[in-house]
């Protein structure tokens, strides 16, 4: 079995090897339609975009994504010629909480007297709300795809059903609005540009905004236009639109900007390789124990954060470069 992996997955090697004849390593927004005409198996990240282009033609069978997103996958195109495909639910949602808690801290705004509204209650925006009601925030909490399914008795698992929102209230009632959605073009739920034009006008207590979901999720002209004119106070933006080719203006224009790395924490890194692993053993139909030994390291803090933006400001050209070599950190829960 042949597969390709993205080289930038850490702790993968020597592990996929463990269950593959051969293993090709290639940068993520490198991998061609020559590449993986002969590959079985296709473990990347969001720089590999697999659809017809890629695909077409190849002997791939299974496409896992190391990430928790998989826009960057053609799910209909994969679907319809039998490619099996995953992603990693979860893995490092810990760290994406830690990174909101921390810009909250930075900004002045982990503070009781603020009502914070989260757009997207899956993994990432139920710790979140966990963790900023424990601050004794108030929390309003939106997601009409799952409150649609817990009010028909269809969630997946035995737990109090929360209380849900509309987006109209979150804009209504909320100092802070934090997005932890996935990114969809389609459907009645679809998130593509969920905070407009439209969506900004029609707040009116000036909130901060936070975006480390996905950058399509907010439109990156639109929030710039909302700054300029006083419609929003603030944002930290670490998912942004066009990567690594970001809006420069609005950059300089954020309290906090990051190179989408909130969810790289050492932990999640591993949990995303791990759940990789087992889901090329699943496909073989094999038993595999992953081992994966984390390093000790520092976690993130306020200053780390905050020397992330002023290194990112000073060098977007460097969006990449920053991401693919994000220093390790370790979660601290």
């Amino acid at each position: 079995m042949k597969v390709i992996v993205d080289d930038k997955i850490p702790y993968i090697r020597g592990q996929i090897e463990r269950l593959a004849d051969e293993v090709v390593y290639l940068p993520g927004s490198a991998i061609s339609k020559s590449d993986v005409r002969d590959a079985d198996v296709l473990i990347v990240r969001t720089r590999t975009h697999c659809n017809r282009e890629l695909l077409e033609g190849s002997s791939v069978q299974l496409i896992v994504t190391a990430t928790i997103g998989y826009d960057h996958i053609d799910t209909a195109y994969c679907d319809a010629v039998g490619i099996q495909w995953t992603n990693c639910p979860g893995c490092n949602a810990n760290s994406v909480c830690h990174y909101v808690h921390h810009a909250l801290e930075a900004t002045g705004r982990l503070n009781p007297s603020y009502t914070i509204g989260i757009v997207g209650v899956g993994h990432v925006g139920s710790l979140v709300a966990a963790d900023l009601e424990a601050c004794g925030m108030k929390v309003l909490l939106c997601d009409p795809p799952r409150e649609d399914l817990e009010v028909r008795g269809e969630r997946l698992e035995v737990r109090d059903v929360p209380s849900f929102v509309s987006l109209s209230t979150i804009q209504a009632e909320a100092d802070i609005i934090t997005f932890h959605t996935p990114l969809t073009k389609e459907g009645p739920y679809a998130t593509y540009h969920m905070a407009d034009e439209s969506f900004f006008h029609q707040l009116p207590h000036c909130p901060l905004i936070i975006n480390a979901s996905r950058g399509g999720v907010v439109d990156n002209d639109a929030m710039l236009r909302a700054l300029n004119e006083g419609l929003i106070a603030d944002a930290v933006v670490d998912t942004w639109e066009g990567e690594p080719n970001i809006n420069r203006e609005l950059l300089h224009r954020v309290a906090i900007a990051t190179p989408h790395v909130a969810g790289y924490s050492a932990d999640g890194k591993a949990n995303a390789t791990r759940m990789s692993l087992e889901a090329v053993a699943r496909f073989m139909g094999v038993d595999f124990v992953p081992e994966i030994i984390l390093p000790d390291a520092p976690c993130l803090s306020v200053e780390t954060l905050l020397d992330d933006s002023r290194l990112l400001k000073l060098h977007p050209d460097r969006f990449e470069e920053m991401r693919g070599s994000y220093p390790v950190r370790r979660e601290y829960f």
